[in-house]
């Protein structure tokens, strides 16, 4: 009988090329998770299995850029299975990489997509601030060597706020579709050596959220002015925005959904 299977996931994507599928890598999320299934309902050999026309196809949330990592991903997949929910769950978790986890596995309605259906996401920035290398964080955080002015990375961050065209902070010189998204929170924590940047918005364009934390860490050296930021986004051009921050200092938290 077929399901509709939600699942929440949490993965370290320090060794994968992101989620979504690549040509010549077996490193991505979504492969990983299709070949265990694969092998669950084919009772056997996942690759004999897909070339039966038989493969699963798993959809996310969201496709997280290489090295980018999860706290709770939605996805789902239609399965042709007899298994419970839990004997799903404690399957997968046997045979996945100790650094992915299917934390809980529902059936969702026929009309469940784990995309579509999604009405926000939250993502985190970490960084570590100071000499002294934070050694169990290395993976997870993005080390600055001086601390910023987080009051003008506050300033700037709140001119990022609403509906824009965010053209000027996306990754994809060739998007050819809209690039108008609405941020509605951005938080900026401080707790010890840490600056955590949280982002909520209704979605996010490639390496969006990466390239807005570095270009508020720029206004917070001085490198840029708070009130760049209007004009930064009415340009529409990403050389108008500050660098990328790298991935490993990012991870998805939470998909919203009604």
């Amino acid at each position: 009988m077929k399901k509709n299977i939600k699942m929440i996931i949490s993965y370290d994507g320090t060794r994968y090329n992101g989620w979504e599928h690549q040509q010549n890598t077996d490193m991505t999320i979504q492969g990983k998770l299709e070949a265990v299934l694969e092998r669950m309902i084919g009772g056997g050999d996942s690759d004999a299995f897909k070339k039966s026309g038989s493969g699963v196809t798993v959809i996310g949330a969201g496709r997280t850029d290489a090295g980018v990592h999860a706290r709770a991903m939605t996805a789902n997949v239609i399965l042709d299975t007899e298994l419970t929910c839990d004997e799903i769950r404690v399957y997968m978790n046997r045979y996945l990489p100790d650094d992915i986890s299917v934390n809980k596995v529902t059936e969702a309605s026929d009309n469940f997509h784990s995309r579509f259906n999604a009405k926000g996401k939250t993502y985190r920035y970490t960084f570590w601030v100071g000499d002294v290398k934070p050694v169990f964080d290395r993976k997870y955080v993005s080390v600055l060597d001086k601390a910023p002015d987080v009051g003008k990375m506050r300033e700037a961050a709140e001119k990022l706020i609403g509906t824009h065209d965010f053209k000027s902070f996306c990754g994809n010189p060739r998007m050819k579709k809209s690039t108008v998204r609405e941020v509605d929170s951005i938080k900026i924590e401080e707790s010890g050596n840490y600056i955590r940047l949280y982002f909520h918005g209704n979605g996010f364009l490639q390496n969006m959220v990466r390239i807005m934390t570095g270009t508020l860490l720029e206004v917070g050296y001085g490198k840029k002015k708070p009130e760049d930021i209007e004009a930064i986004i009415e340009g529409k051009d990403r050389q108008l925005a500050g660098f990328t921050a790298e991935a490993k200092g990012l991870t998805l938290m939470k998909v919203d959904y009604e």
